[in-house]
């Protein structure tokens, strides 16, 4: 039997981009979700697969979103909690400021969509006991916010690099994104928190023993220079998940399927300079390569055969502000 490999897409929308950015008019909640959907959807029943969307309360919440985010539960797909407004800084919320967070987006995307979530990831990886403590007493299954990968620091000055409209008090609330350099000391494999109810975490998968990233935004990046070198890179995080047993958890972004052609206003995103199609071109690929080793699933599905099939070791909850 071929090992699980799951799939979750996280659906930030064009505003939530822009506000972490700190561009102007993302309060108008400018959005993409319409066009976004028509060309996951076509490419996801291309491949016959079923994947997890983490969808933003604040979208859901708003009527004009309602016929895409409906279309992805009608074509079967799992959706998942990706928090109301979607502010990376989440883990610096007041406990009460965390459940409403939680609550919020819960109840917006089952009236959007018809699902209540069960599994969650916070928005920019964010993480705190707090947030476990929710989401267990809330009865999710699974939590999907760990990113263990040594590259935090650097993630964090390239976002403010080029996010030159920041003010001082933007800078300051921002100063923890991404995690630090001992993320990349995470387990890669899932685990329970030790929570007072099984609350299952799945880790992002990253590259095991260099603990760099390997979902599709930075094979995009790569290829922007080297396709070879693309897939090099990702044949060899493939390779070592197999070899250390690890049942790797991609990560999908809307970036990853929309191009320079399609949306305007977000050239500070790695990848924007390419085209659509050439980004579809190359998840075409990765998937079809992919099924030759791996059961393709989403994340509920991967959370319900590790809670069936492993023994798993317990972790205590984070410090605060452990990951960030």
């Amino acid at each position: 039997m071929k090992p699980l490999f799951s799939l979750s897409l996280d659906l930030d929308n064009k505003w939530s981009y822009q506000k972490t950015h700190g561009d102007a008019g993302w309060d108008q909640y400018p959005s993409y979700l319409n066009e976004l959907t028509e060309i996951v959807l076509a490419h996801l029943e291309k491949h016959n697969l079923k994947i997890t969307f983490f969808v933003v309360g604040q979208d859901a919440a708003l009527e004009k979103n309602h016929a895409a985010l409906r279309s992805l539960a009608e074509a079967g797909h799992d959706i998942g909690n990706h928090s109301f407004r979607h502010e990376p800084w989440l883990h610096t919320y007041p406990p009460d400021e965390i459940e409403a967070e939680i609550a919020n987006a819960e109840e917006a995307i089952e009236k959007a969509t018809g699902k209540r979530t069960t599994g969650f990831r916070g928005p920019g990886f964010s993480m705190s006991a707090e947030t476990l403590r929710v989401l267990t007493k809330r009865g999710y299954r699974y939590d999907a916010s760990t990113f263990p990968t040594f590259i935090g620091a650097l993630a964090r000055a390239y976002y403010f690099w080029n996010s030159k409209g920041l003010s001082a008090e933007d800078r300051e609330q921002r100063k923890n994104l991404f995690g630090k350099f001992s993320d990349g000391l995470q387990p890669l494999k899932p685990y329970l928190w030790d929570t007072e109810k099984p609350l299952l975490e799945i880790p992002v998968t990253t590259m095991p023993i260099f603990r760099v990233p390997m979902h599709l935004s930075y094979l995009l990046f790569l290829a922007r220079y080297s396709e070879r070198v693309c897939w090099i890179y990702f044949k060899l995080a493939v390779h070592l998940c197999l070899l250390t047993g690890v049942q790797p958890s991609l990560l999908l972004h809307p970036l990853d399927f929309l191009g320079k052609d399609k949306v305007s206003g977000l050239d500070f995103f790695p990848g924007m300079d390419m085209s659509t199609q050439t980004k579809l071109d190359l998840f075409d690929k990765l998937i079809v390569y992919l099924k030759k080793h791996f059961t393709l699933v989403n994340m509920s599905q991967h959370a319900e055969s590790v809670f069936a099939n492993q023994k798993m070791t317990k972790k205590p909850l984070p410090a605060k502000h452990e990951f960030n």
